[in-house]
């Protein structure tokens, strides 16, 4: 009995074995490692976040970001501490709320673009315009 021929639309077993490792890799220079990113794919479901999430976790963990990530940056000109975010929008939220419930003024700046914006805070309150309004 003779074997019939292969079927050219069909792919090897070699061919399937042999595939692309298409997992993200992130690099640190300062940890002189790199990492692919298995784990926030496959235990951690994070999906299209898998890289956001490694940064996060990276800077949490060791108080820096990995090479090519650079936060937007929320710097209220009065509390000592400034907010980092990956993406513009998180961080102008926070500036804008910040500044709204404390009358702060913040910076908002991501150097890679060369964007640098302050979030003024609101100068006069409903109590000082009342005020200046039966001083007159």
């Amino acid at each position: 009995m003779s074997t019939p021929p292969d079927d050219p639309d069909e792919p090897d077993a070699a061919t399937d074995a042999d595939t692309a490792d298409n997992t993200p890799t992130v690099t640190c220079s300062r940890c002189d490692r790199t990492w692919a990113l298995e784990y926030e794919l496959d235990a951690l479901y994070a999906g299209n976040q898998a890289f956001e999430q490694f940064a996060l976790d990276h800077k949490r963990h060791t108080g820096h970001f990995p090479d090519d990530v650079t936060p937007w940056v929320a710097d209220c000109d009065r509390c000592p501490a400034a907010e980092r975010y990956l993406d513009e929008e998180p961080a102008r939220r926070w500036a804008e709320t910040h500044a709204r419930h404390t009358s702060h003024s913040v910076a908002l700046t991501h150097t890679p673009s060369d964007v640098a914006v302050t979030v003024a805070a609101e100068t006069e309150t409903a109590a000082d315009l009342s005020a200046d309004q039966q001083s007159e």
